[in-house]
C-alpha cells in the first residue's frame, strides 16, 4: 500500500539525541508526532520505523532508536506523496515543530511535533483526518 503515516513516539525522559546532519538536539520528555510516507511498502516502512537496530538513515532513525524513545501508534492512510507534507502544515498550526526534523526534501517547518496537550486530545485530531489509523 502506498500512503502516509503518523508515528506517535514517547519519550520516556528528557534526551539529547544527535540527529544526523541536524546535530545535537535537546528533545523534551513527552509524546511526538512524525508524519512520513512510502510510496511502495507503507507496511514494511512502519515496521522499520519500530525497530531498535536498524542502519541509520533518516532523522527519524535516530530518534526511534533511542533508548528513551518507543512508538506507541501508527496512525496511516492510503493518500497521495503530497498529503504528507500537507499533514505536516496542519500540524504546526496546533503543535510544537522540531525545526528542520524530517523535512531535508521539501519546504516544510517540520515533520516532527511536540504535542501541545493531553495526547489524547491530539490523537483524537489526528484520527479525525487519518479515517483508516
Amino acid at each position: 500500500m502506498k500512503g502516509i503515516y503518523i508515528l506517535i513516539i514517547a519519550l520516556s525522559k528528557n534526551a539529547k539525541i544527535r540527529i544526523g546532519a541536524l546535530g545535537e538536539i535537546d528533545f523534551a520528555k513527552g509524546t511526538y508526532a512524525y508524519v512520513g510516507s512510502a510510496q511502495n511498502n507503507l507496511e514494511k516502512r512502519v515496521q522499520r520505523h519500530k525497530k531498535k537496530n536498524k542502519k541509520l538513515r533518516w532523522h527519524i532513525d535516530y530518534l526511534t532508536t533511542n533508548k528513551f524513545a518507543m512508538v506507541e501508534k501508527v496512525l496511516f492512510k492510503p493518500a497521495p506523496k503530497t498529503e504528507e507534507c500537507e499533514t505536516a502544515k496542519k500540524l504546526t498550526k496546533t503543535e510544537i515543530p522540531v525545526k528542520k526534523f524530517g523535512c531535508s526534501d521539501c519546504k516544510c517547518t517540520s515533520h516532527l511535533f511536540k504535542l501541545n496537550h493531553n495526547k489524547e486530545i491530539n490523537l483524537n485530531t489526528f484520527t479525525s483526518f487519518l479515517d483508516n489509523g
